[in-house]
């Protein structure tokens, strides 16, 4: 059937048969013997091995989707879903030092785990803040804010979308209103303003990507999203900026060094 061997049913296990063919298929993907971009054994192959219906391997093939662990190609099979490079989400992204270098904190962390980072879609405009962000920014009802929108990819997979907000008397007649906010990105144009950052409050929450979420990170079904808020701050207390962003869960892995005193 394979260059690898499935182990056989158990007759004695209450679990469905279609979950215990899962279970050896997800064994397989999780070892060596299906690594990512492999080709899943077929229907037929699978009802030989297993002495099953057609309908129970097509029931465990479709659990293994809705884990986001395959896709399935039109013509061809189904594969084991090559994932993006891991990006870590460490604590200290945002130091200072990544400015200095000249580096937004995307494209340092990622070129420092070996892979290239890359933005698009980048949109930029003014409107009236929405009372959250409002309330975020310390900001009076009706205030204007400039709103930087991008997509982060690494690798030309796209593992993130980002929405900035800050308050347009900051950001008017500046960089940050260039596509191209230049070296730091824009928390060091803040900083050569004169708001020196003194800290970042996140807010990280899990849950299933909207429709427009799916299409823009090409997220294969069941697997959700990270959606982070931060609040920028000063080191006089004002908040300059508020990032609105959702992050591909199977792309990151959460990293916090955590003081004891």
């Amino acid at each position: 059937m394979a260059d690898f061997a499935l182990p056989g049913l158990d007759p004695t296990s209450d679990r469905p048969v279609f979950k215990q063919i899962a279970d050896h298929l997800r064994e397989a993907m999780n070892g060596s013997a299906l690594p990512p971009g492999s080709k899943v054994p077929s229907e037929s192959q699978l009802m030989t091995h297993y002495g099953v219906a057609r309908m129970t391997i097509r029931n465990a093939l479709q659990l293994l989707q809705s884990e986001g662990l395959t896709v399935a190609e039109h013509g061809k099979g189904v594969f084991v879903r090559s994932r993006p490079q891991v990006r870590c989400l460490a604590s200290d992204r945002f130091a200072r030092r990544h400015r200095e270098q000249g580096k937004a904190a995307f494209i340092a962390e990622t070129e420092e785990s070996g892979g290239k980072p890359s933005v698009d879609s980048i949109q930029i405009s003014e409107q009236e803040a929405s009372p959250d962000v409002a309330k975020r920014l310390g900001l009076p009802a009706g205030q204007s804010v400039v709103v930087r929108s991008r997509r982060y990819l690494i690798n030309g997979h796209p593992v993130e979308t980002a929405i900035s907000y800050i308050p347009s008397h900051i950001a008017q007649g500046t960089q940050i209103t260039h596509p191209n906010s230049g070296p730091g990105g824009i928390y060091a144009r803040l900083e050569e303003l004169g708001y020196r950052l003194d800290h970042f409050d996140e807010e990280i929450r899990s849950r299933m990507p909207l429709r427009d979420e799916v299409k823009a990170l090409k997220l294969a079904p069941g697997i959700p999203v990270f959606h982070l808020i931060r609040t920028a701050y000063a080191d006089d207390g004002q908040a300059v900026e508020v990032c609105d962003t959702v992050m591909s869960s199977d792309a990151y892995v959460l990293s916090y060094q955590l003081p004891a005193r």
